[in-house]
């Protein structure tokens, strides 16, 4: 589903125009990445929550090269889904 079909959605179901729906979409999406630049996680009671998480620092291998390069430590932002969404998706419903 992309983001044109979900404010489609949004509009038939409240009846909203599609113009309102977008700029409340694109400000949503805008918010949660600012939030997650500035290092807060975004928590969305029964949705679920974006996380900011850690990877180590490791050794990798470029292959073209043969040669050995050191990947730092980074943080990259996650989507961790709640309890309730993951059951119902487990379950099909």
């Amino acid at each position: 589903m992309t983001k044109a079909e979900i404010v489609s959605r949004i509009a038939q179901q409240t009846g909203i125009e599609k113009e309102v729906v977008m700029t409340v979409v694109e400000a949503f999406m805008e918010n949660v990445k600012d939030a997650m630049i500035a290092g807060n996680e975004v928590f969305l009671r029964g949705f679920g929550s974006f996380i900011i998480k850690q990877r180590a620092e490791k050794v990798a291998r470029n292959i073209s090269k043969n040669t050995t390069i050191v990947i730092p430590a980074h943080s990259i932002p996650a989507f961790k889904p709640a309890k309730v969404f993951l059951n119902a998706v487990k379950e099909g419903k």
